[in-house]
């Protein structure tokens, strides 16, 4: 039983060492070699091995991996141990398992699980993402998420690394008790890419949902390593607005390395050899970064605008203007996007980034307001005590511990 917790306890002291380090860590969910190996080399802290990363390669939607077309024990077997386990050198790699499969006694597969190299488990497909009548029915016929929080129980008391999705605050509770070391809020399905779905949270109702879970989470245990995964959160800047003002320690992905870089690039890849003497890669590049045309083009494009020009004197109408779209649309259009006002973003995005310089560099309180685009301090001082409740100089005095 030593040996069996050593190695759980392994994986998690790294994790928090990386925590400790990088403020974050990532997890990446795979359904190939190739991509579990290049996000070993990109600095991915733990491999997922789900069925749905095998059904984004064959150009199918995630949501097949809940659907009959093939065991999803199976599948995740077979791929991983030929693919991801050789390829993966140095990270843990956790098995994606359909903890429902009335096909399997727990116990044993999960000792299969553990006897063919994988360092963990992770409940998916999960009941969580069922619901209405077809989540009922389930239920009523025992296939329920509890089924998933005793894999998670079993695994863990195995010795095997447990990262759980959890969809609610129960669920949460539910898998705290059960001794998993990832809470994972599970945000929905990942927006964005041509198979996107397209009914998704707001960023706003994602960061509401993932902050009232956690602190559930922080009640029984507050030291357990709290992430996300899917939904809206789809670009490092949205990582980043999940991230600010919370405790939440890291992202995991899936269609955002897998099928949305893939879908981009092949696009504009197979285009630009399609037009004669048309291989500029750098303009390429230009093409998919810009990526306009669409709504969500704008609201990415808007939001990319303001990470690098945050420092600037901006405004909606000179974004409006870049878009050739009129300021009212792009207003509405972001606010009912991300749930706040394009002003209101760009203050809560200028403010956070006030508080990481506080917390990385002693610069007096007038440089750093300017660093964040505002010039005059008495301004950068009231919107600052207006949104955080304090001076700047008094949050510097309420966070002297964490402040270098």
């Amino acid at each position: 039983m030593g040996d069996k917790q050593n190695k759980k306890n392994a994986i998690k002291n790294y994790l928090k060492k990386q925590i400790n380090k990088n403020r974050y860590i990532l997890g990446v969910a795979a359904g190939s070699g190739m991509t579990a190996k290049y996000a070993e080399q990109g600095g991915a802290d733990f491999i997922l091995a789900l069925n749905s990363g095998r059904f984004r390669l064959m150009g199918v939607s995630s949501l097949a991996g809940f659907l009959p077309y093939a065991n999803s024990n199976d599948v995740v077997m077979d791929f991983a141990c030929k693919e991801i386990i050789p390829m993966v050198k140095k990270i843990p790699v956790c098995f994606g398992l359909c903890a429902t499969d009335p096909t399997i006694d727990l116990h044993d597969y999960i000792d299969l699980i553990k006897k063919k190299g994988f360092a963990g488990i992770n409940n998916y497909p999960s009941i969580g993402l069922v619901d209405g009548l077809f989540r009922e029915a389930l239920e009523e016929q025992g296939i329920t998420y509890d089924k998933e929080v005793e894999a998670i129980r079993i695994a863990s008391e195995k010795g095997l690394f447990t990262v759980a999705f959890v969809f609610n605050e129960e669920q949460a509770i539910s898998m705290v008790e059960a001794s998993a070391d990832i809470i994972c809020v599970h945000l929905g399905l990942t927006n964005g890419g041509s198979l996107g779905a397209k009914k998704i949270l707001s960023l706003q109702a994602a960061k509401r949902m993932a902050v009232n879970i956690f602190n559930e989470c922080n009640e029984l245990n507050p030291n357990i390593i709290k992430m996300i995964y899917g939904g809206p959160v789809n670009k490092p800047i949205d990582v980043q607005y999940m991230y600010d003002d919370t405790t939440i320690m890291g992202y995991i992905g899936g269609s955002v390395f897998e099928r949305i870089p893939n879908e981009q690039t092949l696009i504009h890849i197979t285009k630009s050899f399609k037009q004669t003497n048309d291989f500029q890669f750098d303009e390429l590049i230009g093409k998919i970064t810009d990526g306009l045309g669409s709504q969500d083009d704008y609201i990415n494009f808007t939001k990319k605008y303001i990470s690098l020009h945050y420092m600037d004197e901006i405004s909606l109408n000179e974004v409006a203007e870049l878009l050739n779209l009129s300021r009212s649309y792009l207003s509405t259009l972001f606010k009912k996007e991300m749930g706040i006002s394009f002003t209101q973003y760009l203050i809560n995005f200028r403010l956070n980034r006030a508080i990481e310089i506080l917390k990385l560099e002693k610069l007096p309180l007038n440089n750093i307001a300017e660093m964040v685009g505002y010039p005059d301090y008495t301004q950068f001082s009231k919107i600052f005590k207006k949104y955080k409740g304090v001076s700047p100089k008094n949050y510097i005095k309420n966070n002297e511990e964490t402040i270098l």
